[in-house]
Formats: structure tokens, sequence, C-alpha cells
């Protein structure tokens, strides 16, 4: 008799908890060039949320492609994030970008088109790809492409 009651109380309280709501997707802003070394470009953005759920759950990155100047460069490659129940949040996206590929992907010599995008000091930065969320057995996807052109920094 307890454990009826207690497997309807379980189920009273799943029900009466808003899960199936997914989180909603504000906006990716914040693309920038966080640093230049001899090897590496690294570039980052934040994804911008709010979770009208009861309950949190978890987004994934993966799939997320950075272009820049419109030619793929790499993948978003980060953990899984936990996102909190009832609040807004921000998903931090991060890649590194080695730059030999760049300047394969290019097919052309980096330092020049360095040099250019130094003297015009903008970059066209593309997030695009899926995120998807999931929390006890439902999962969404949600849909990200943003650009932004970065000014370099150096």
């Amino acid at each position: 008799m307890i454990r009826k009651g207690i497997f309807f109380l379980a189920v009273f309280l799943l029900v009466s908890c808003s899960v199936t709501k997914k989180p909603i997707f504000v906006n990716v802003d914040t693309i920038k060039i966080v640093d230049i070394t001899s090897e590496l470009v690294s570039i980052s953005a934040l994804a911008h949320f709010e979770n009208p759920n009861d309950v949190g759950g978890k987004l994934e990155t993966k799939g997320i492609k950075v272009l820049i100047d419109d030619v793929e460069m790499a993948e978003v490659k980060s953990e899984v994030f936990k996102v909190p129940a009832k609040s807004e949040f921000t998903v931090p996206l991060e890649v590194k970008i080695p730059l030999e590929q760049l300047q394969k992907k290019l097919n052309t010599n980096f330092l020049e088109g360095l040099i250019g995008a130094l003297l015009n000091k903008k970059l066209k930065v593309q997030f695009k790809g899926q995120l998807k969320y999931k929390v006890l057995g439902y999962s969404n996807y949600y849909d990200i492409d943003q650009f932004s052109n970065v000014n370099i920094k150096l």
C-alpha cells in the first residue's frame, strides 16, 4: 500500500512539473577572437537561453561549426552543459583553430590574409549548427546560425 502511495505521489509530482516546455533560445552574441598565437586562433561566443521548466536538463553542443569568411574551419567541442531550472543562462561556445588549418582551408597565404584582415580589422565569424536539449527522455534541437564581423585586436 505504501509503495502504491509513493508511486502515485511521484507520478503526480512529475505531471505537475512543467518538463516538456523547451527552453527559449534568445540569441548568440559576444562573438570575439579571444587570442591569436603563433599556432592557434581562439574564438568564443555566448548562447543565451531562458528555461521555464521546473527541472533542469542538459545541452549538447555537438555539430556547431565555426566559419571564418564563409569557410568552415572547426567544430565547437565542449562538455555537456547542465541547464538550471527556472532561470536564464548562457552556454559558452569556444573553439581553437590551428593557423596551419586556416591557411589550407582558405587556399591562400594565411599571413597575407591576416595582414589584409588587420588592415580591414574585421573578420566574418559565424557559428552554425544545432544545440540539443535533453531532459527525462524528452529532447529538442535549436538551430544556431549567427555571425558577427569581429574586430581583430592584437
